[in-house]
């Protein structure tokens, strides 16, 4: 689940039967001694006649050594293979299969004070040679008092991870940081300090596209609760036209260079409490020189030791010149946490979302019938506001089983 980084995935399970109906399919997982880690899963969907789309077959090989006290190198096989494939002109999307083979180092010193990751990745696609690897690397040192920290990401322009993601492709990545903390003698806060971090990005040619520099001060109190102030200016050359609203309306130009300035700030209350909460607000500059405010908060209660309750609610607002004019974006929802019994849960939410004029209903409820096996079983509707018109509704149950040989 943790190979590679949250921007580059070779692989993500979600993108498995993602609008295609699932057959069947299995997974197992588990330790084969004190220093190997095994995973295996296959999975198979069915033929979608209408968009010419055939069966496939997925197949996952993950394996995981342990070397020195915290460290390990990982192994990763990812195989999508279509069934009874036949090249089609009028559906040249569909390939025959797409791969992809990888190799992961992490690094973890014994005294936690280094840790670090390298990663490089090939896929295999028909027809494509060249320019189809991505590598990867970053190392972190982190102290009491200072953090240091440095990421890079280089992505081909041919990489091709069909079951995982990547932003895009064709691109390197750049992103150091640094943090200081001062611990005063003071009876309320804890530590407080800076933290600056950078985010180049440029195509391969080295032409800088993206730009991020954010500038924080952080404030922990002895309490728990945190605070702290952000500023941050952006640059973006777009890549590909874009709604910088996403109604529908007209685009920006690919090419066309956008900077932004935004300045704000967080808290979120101590956690240990029963009542918690936490808000944002800030504002700054947006796309085609347009202007961004947006504010969140939560609030949240525990009925202890049965139910938990949050309601999030989420506000931009977003001015900007003609064709676009002014936008205004809610995300409104509570979400109820419900311990029944030591081995029966039920988590639900529910979302209001004005841009997609779309509600949202999840339910998840967990049996864990024997040690760390769990039957899960999630409903999940989505609604148009008003008349409470169902657009889709799906069931999915889930058996997890663990066997300690």
């Amino acid at each position: 689940a943790n190979f590679g980084y949250s921007t580059i995935r070779p692989f993500f399970s979600r993108r498995i039967g993602l609008g295609v109906p699932i057959q069947f399919g299995a997974r197992l997982s588990g330790k084969l001694d004190k220093n190997w880690r095994i995973g295996l899963m296959d999975m198979q969907t069915e033929r979608i006649a209408e968009t010419g789309l055939p069966g496939q077959n997925y197949a996952v090989l993950a394996l995981q050594r342990k070397v020195f006290a915290r460290s390990n190198i990982g192994l990763l096989a990812v195989n999508r293979e279509a069934l009874d494939f036949t090249p089609d002109a009028a559906h040249p999307e569909h390939t025959a299969y797409n791969r992809n083979l990888g190799l992961e180092y992490n690094l973890a010193s014994p005294n936690n004070l280094w840790t670090g990751k390298a990663l490089f990745l090939k896929s295999f696609s028909p027809g494509v040679s060249g320019k189809d690897v991505t590598h990867a690397a970053n190392l972190q040192y982190a102290s009491r008092k200072f953090t240091l920290a440095w990421q890079h990401e280089y992505v081909g322009e041919n990489y091709n991870a069909e079951v995982g993601y990547v932003p895009r492709t064709g691109f390197i990545r750049l992103s150091p940081k640094a943090l200081f903390n001062f611990f005063p003698n003071s009876k309320a806060i804890l530590s407080h300090g800076p933290e600056l971090s950078l985010i180049p990005i440029f195509n391969t040619d080295f032409h800088l596209t993206d730009n991020s520099v954010q500038l924080n001060y952080n404030v922990a109190f002895r309490d728990q609760s945190v605070f702290k102030l952000i500023t941050q200016s952006d640059f973006v050359e777009l890549q590909f036209p874009f709604d910088p609203t996403n109604n529908g309306n007209d685009t920006l130009a690919t090419g066309s260079r956008h900077h932004a300035n935004y300045a704000g700030f967080q808290f979120t209350s101590k956690p240990q409490s029963l009542l918690t909460y936490g808000f944002s607000a800030g504002f700054g500059g947006y796309f085609a020189k347009g202007k961004r405010a947006n504010a969140s908060a939560n609030l949240g209660y525990r009925f202890q030791p049965y139910v938990s309750v949050v309601l999030n609610a989420t506000y931009n607002r977003l001015n900007l010149p003609e064709p676009w004019n002014t936008s205004n974006f809610w995300l409104i929802g509570p979400r109820i946490d419900v311990t029944m019994t030591n081995k029966l849960y039920l988590t639900a939410f529910l979302q209001y979302n004005n841009q997609q004029d779309n509600i949202n209903l999840n339910t998840r409820l967990q049996w864990r019938y024997a040690p760390v096996s769990d039957l899960f079983i999630v409903y999940t509707d989505n609604y148009l506001p008003a008349p409470f018109g169902v657009k889709n509704r799906a069931l999915v149950v889930k058996v997890t089983y663990w066997w300690n040989v």
